[in-house]
């Protein structure tokens, strides 16, 4: 059974850095693209950044040169870090999963949309004040 698990969220200024990780459990971690989405009130979910298994990563406009996805297969961990985070990155963040069996499963992947992962952790929380 496949589980996620993300922590590291929290309360910070504007300006300032977190660092998002997402556990995985049940599955061949490096058969899986990985990515992170978010979700503020009332807003829809976003895709953040997406991580293919061949290491290619992809990123939403707004995030590009804040925030870096990276993942430890040997952990079998994903993480988000995020800098000079802005009010505006308040959301619950959420980590997801989809097993990727060639370049292009890949590619849908990193296209960063919700609907193309299968599986989802319970998210956490990223609360920025100005």
């Amino acid at each position: 059974q496949v589980q996620l698990v993300e922590s590291g969220g929290g309360s910070v200024q504007a300006g300032g850095s977190l660092r998002l990780s997402c556990a995985a459990f049940g599955y061949m971690y490096s058969d899986y693209c990985m990515g992170w989405f978010r979700q503020a009130p009332g807003k829809e979910r976003e895709g953040v950044a997406a991580i293919g298994k061949n290491g290619r990563t992809s990123y939403a406009d707004s995030v590009k040169g804040r925030f870096t996805i990276s993942q430890d297969n040997a952990k079998n961990t994903l993480y988000l870090q995020m800098n000079s985070l802005k009010p505006e990155d308040t959301a619950m963040y959420y980590c997801a999963a989809v097993f990727s069996s060639s370049w292009y499963s890949d590619y849908v992947c990193r296209q960063l949309s919700h609907a193309d992962f299968n599986y989802w952790g319970q998210g956490t929380q990223v609360t920025v004040s100005s």
